[in-house]
């Protein structure tokens, strides 16, 4: 059983080693929570993309949303919505990226696979794997243009990211 109380200090110890330097030559942060640029990227979690270098940006320019698949969840519509009112942000970027594990897998299998090497069932968890990143991007493209809740002059752009060369190709619906 897993102790909720305590902060499991030895599985985190090189992280705060690592934030304990940070800290020495830490200045504070003039930056705002503002986007900078007007930017929010939508990407995945995959530890290959860093978006900032991807796109030229530095800390404080952009807000970036990362999930598995780089999907637009309610959840993330609920953030878009926030932050195009109150942070500044007037483009989004759905960005999606090659070799993804939630693209090409149908999400049986995904379930399957973590049910055979785990034995945990989490079909009551939708993954929302794709068939083909082209399709669920212009899917997603489609569902944040629709957003009646999203400011009319906003944006929206979809582009997959190739973790081999680090190109961005755009794509048109």
């Amino acid at each position: 059983m897993r102790d909720s109380k305590r902060f499991p200090i030895e599985a985190f110890v090189d992280v705060l080693d690592a934030n304990a330097a940070h800290q020495e030559s830490y200045a504070g942060s003039s930056l705002s929570g503002w986007a900078a640029r007007g930017l929010a990227v939508v990407t995945c979690i995959d530890s290959r993309i860093d978006p900032l270098a991807a796109l030229g940006m530095k800390a404080g320019d952009v807000k970036i949303l990362r999930n598995a698949g780089a999907r637009v969840t309610e959840d993330v519509q609920r953030t878009l919505v926030l932050a195009s009112y109150l942070l500044g942000v007037e483009r989004i970027l759905i960005m999606p990226h090659t070799d993804c594990r939630m693209v090409g897998s149908p999400e049986a299998a995904i379930h399957q696979t973590i049910r055979e090497q785990h034995g945990i069932d989490t079909r009551s968890i939708e993954f929302r794997t794709s068939a083909d990143v082209d399709v669920s991007l212009a899917q997603d493209i489609v569902r944040l243009r629709a957003n009646p809740l999203l400011p009319k002059g906003v944006k929206v752009g979809g582009a997959v990211y190739d973790v081999k060369t680090g190109a961005l190709r755009p794509v048109e619906i």
